[in-house]
């Protein structure tokens, strides 16, 4: 899956380290395993507990519906926002099950990214004929 590097305002070109890069490539090719098993059509959720199962299979830490409280002027509220996925408490996974992505999709995924303080996360839509149509990969400078 390629992608570009956000650059920061020096110029200096972030990436994610290599672990980051090896874990998100097992997450994709265990989504594509997923969605070669179920198809597409089916809840979110569904998808969601099926792709934890299959990272743990693959002996990964997978946390589930991860609260992300935000703060404000130095008080921490709790708003109701969740991780659909944390893995090896390294990438983010938002996992969608709609009729495409849209771009308030990306945002959405950018500011958990931003809010957590995790660098890497990817967006992955299971309703789709092919998976690899599904999958974006995000970076947070």
């Amino acid at each position: 899956m390629e992608f570009e590097p956000q650059r920061r305002r020096d110029a200096e070109v972030v990436e994610p380290s290599a672990r980051h890069n090896e874990v998100s490539g097992t997450i994709v090719d265990a989504a594509y395993m997923v969605h070669r098993t179920l198809g597409p059509g089916l809840l979110e959720s569904v998808y969601d507990q099926c792709l934890a199962a299959e990272l743990k299979c693959r002996d990964l830490l997978v946390e589930r519906q991860v609260g992300l409280p935000i703060c404000y002027r130095n008080i921490q509220i709790d708003a109701g926002y969740r991780l659909d996925l944390l893995v090896e408490k390294l990438v983010v996974v938002e996992i969608k099950a709609i009729e495409r992505l849209l771009p308030i999709h990306d945002a959405q995924l950018l500011t958990y990214l931003k809010l957590s303080g995790h660098r890497l996360g990817l967006l992955i839509n299971f309703n789709v004929a092919r998976i690899k149509d599904g999958v974006r990969r995000l970076v947070n400078s």
